[in-house]
């Protein structure tokens, strides 16, 4: 099933969803298969301009599907670079992405997002700490989302989310051939304080990916460079009172 069709909310739309259901199969991703040539060019350009990537393996999804409030995915093994040409890509000629973020919400009412360093592929961009799933995520043909999810807001900032409250259920919502899932963490401590902890965790780095801590405390799109998913979490998030205050 395609986004968009039956079943599917409008686009852009936040919706819960019960659970995430990744599962990863054996063989090349569909899209790498089909643009070898093209991915194989365009990565040379991109360590030309950052020889700081790396070309690791990441989990990309072949078909994503929304089944009685389970989001449903079926993905393959795919290099980092395949994703960075099917990303440049207007209309991609197959394959989706599924990306899960934690995020963190202070006592404030203030969401905690990462402004992305300039050695990394989304230089300047600004979101909540996030990352590709890939083979670590996998278990017996399982991909543990919510464990990235937890990973990936530890690694980058050191927060834990054994120290929030959960607050609500998972969420998802697309745009394009992207889906986003997601769950907000309310933190016992003020923006000012975590982001304190943050950079204390950023200059412990050898080489962090993130040179910023940003807390956020509107819906307005323009106010930072945000990512996709983060222009349609804001409104979400601050346009419902009860919501943004806790």
């Amino acid at each position: 099933m395609k986004f968009g069709a039956q079943g599917w909310p409008v686009e852009g739309t936040v919706f819960p969803i019960k659970d995430v259901d990744v599962r990863m199969e054996d063989g090349q991703h569909s899209f790498e298969a089909a643009h070898e040539a093209e991915i194989a060019a365009n990565w040379q350009r991109e360590v030309k301009a950052n020889p700081a990537l790396y070309n690791g393996k990441i989990l990309m999804q072949e078909e994503i599907s929304l089944q009685d409030g389970v989001l449903r995915a079926t993905g393959r093994l795919a290099f980092f670079s395949t994703l960075l040409w099917w990303r440049k890509q207007a209309r991609p000629s197959s394959g989706y992405t599924l990306v899960g973020t934690a995020v963190p919400v202070s006592s404030d009412g203030a969401i905690i997002a990462i402004r992305m360093a300039s050695h990394t592929a989304n230089p300047g961009k600004v979101y909540c700490a996030a990352g590709s799933l890939d083979g670590s995520d996998v278990t017996d043909g399982r991909c543990d989302v919510i464990g990235n999810m937890t990973r990936e807001l530890l690694e980058e900032t050191s927060l834990d989310i054994a120290e929030s409250t959960p607050d609500g259920p998972l969420y998802a919502t697309w745009t394009g051939r992207r889906a986003y899932v997601f769950r907000l963490h309310r933190f016992p401590m003020t923006a000012e304080q975590i982001c304190a902890q943050v950079r204390r965790h950023m200059a412990d780095q050898f080489e962090s990916e993130i040179d910023d801590v940003l807390p956020i405390r509107s819906a307005d799109p323009n106010a930072q460079n945000y990512d996709s998913m983060t222009r349609l979490l804001l409104p979400f998030f601050f346009e419902d009172v009860s919501r943004a205050t806790g």
